[in-house]
């Protein structure tokens, strides 16, 4: 089953301020993670900000599933996605 990756504006202004190499890397496992979403996500405990979460490295990915979409809504610094 193959998801489609969409992106909220807000995940878009977060992409925005990070540099390059952080970019890049998040670009990557984004592309591997999405063959199978469910597999490498965690289930967030508050559901406010979104329902599952991936890692990379300091970063959080906060995503949505939504029937053939993954919905990126946050990619944040760990201190930060979480306030």
């Amino acid at each position: 089953m193959a998801f489609e990756v969409v992106y909220t504006k807000s995940a878009v202004r977060d992409i925005r301020k990070l540099d390059r190499v952080v970019k890049k890397k998040i670009k990557k496992r984004i592309e591997a993670y999405s063959k199978k979403p469910l597999f490498y996500a965690r289930k967030l405990l508050d559901s406010r900000i979104g329902t599952y979460r991936w890692r990379v490295g300091n970063y959080r990915v906060i995503f949505d599933i939504d029937k053939k979409n993954i919905v990126i809504l946050r990619i944040r610094h760990r201190r930060e996605v979480y306030k």
